[in-house]
C-alpha cells in the first residue's frame, strides 16, 4: 500500500510560516522526523519525499502550484501511482476554527478554502481525508488574503507548534492502525 500526505500552503520564501502555510509545515515536520528530504518534481508540480512504514511507502507532498491549484498536484499523483481517494490525506489551514485547534474529517466542502476546492473539482469528489488546522479569524478591519498570508505572533505561534507535535501524532497514528475513523474518534475533540 501507498499513501499520499499532502500539506497545503503557497511555495516560496515570501510564503514561509506564513498561517496558510500550516499544511507545509506539518508535512515539514514529518519529513525532518523521517530524516527525508524533499526533491522538486516538475512533471508533478510538487515537492515530494518518501519513506517506508510497516512495509508502506509514504509519500510527502507539498504542491508548488500556489494554493489555488493545488488540485492539480494531487490528482497527477493520485493518477501516476494508481492510488485510490482513501490513500490521500490532506492537511490544511481553516480560518473558521480557533488558533490551534485540530479537526479531522473524512469529506465536506471546501469551505471557502481555495486549495480544497481546487482539490475536489480535479479528483471529482469532496469525500477525502483531511485534517484541519486552526488559523483564527483575522482582526477587525484585516481582510481574509492579509490575514491567511500574514505570519503568526508569538502566542499564536507557541500555539501552532504544539498543535503541528499533536497532528504529528494524529498522522502517525494513523498510517499505523490504517483506520481513519479510529483516528477521527481518538484526536477529534
Amino acid at each position: 500500500m501507498t499513501k499520499l500526505l499532502v500539506g497545503l500552503g503557497n511555495p516560496g520564501d515570501k510564503y514561509f510560516e506564513t498561517k496558510h502555510n500550516v499544511g507545509f509545515m506539518l508535512i515539514d515536520q514529518l519529513a525532518k522526523k523521517q530524516n527525508v528530504t524533499f526533491t522538486h518534481d516538475k512533471i508533478f508540480q510538487a515537492d515530494l519525499a518518501s519513506f517506508f512504514l510497516n512495509g508502506e511507502k509514504i509519500y510527502l507532498v507539498k504542491p508548488t502550484t500556489f494554493m489555488n491549484e493545488s488540485g492539480k498536484a494531487v490528482h497527477a499523483l493520485l493518477t501516476y501511482y494508481g492510488l485510490d481517494i482513501e490513500d490521500l490525506l490532506v492537511i490544511y489551514d481553516d480560518l473558521d476554527m480557533e488558533v490551534g485547534k485540530l479537526r479531522l474529517r473524512a469529506k465536506g466542502s471546501a469551505g471557502g478554502h481555495n486549495g480544497i476546492k481546487s482539490i475536489i473539482q480535479h479528483i471529482g469528489t469532496q469525500v477525502f481525508n483531511r485534517v484541519k488546522i486552526g488559523i483564527g479569524r483575522p482582526k477587525k478591519g484585516m481582510s481574509v488574503v492579509h490575514h491567511v498570508l500574514s505570519k503568526f505572533d508569538q502566542d499564536d505561534y507557541v500555539g501552532i507548534l504544539q498543535s503541528i507535535d499533536k497532528i504529528d501524532d494524529a498522522v502517525n497514528y494513523y498510517l499505523q492502525e490504517k483506520n481513519f475513523e479510529k483516528t477521527m474518534q481518538r484526536y477529534n475533540g
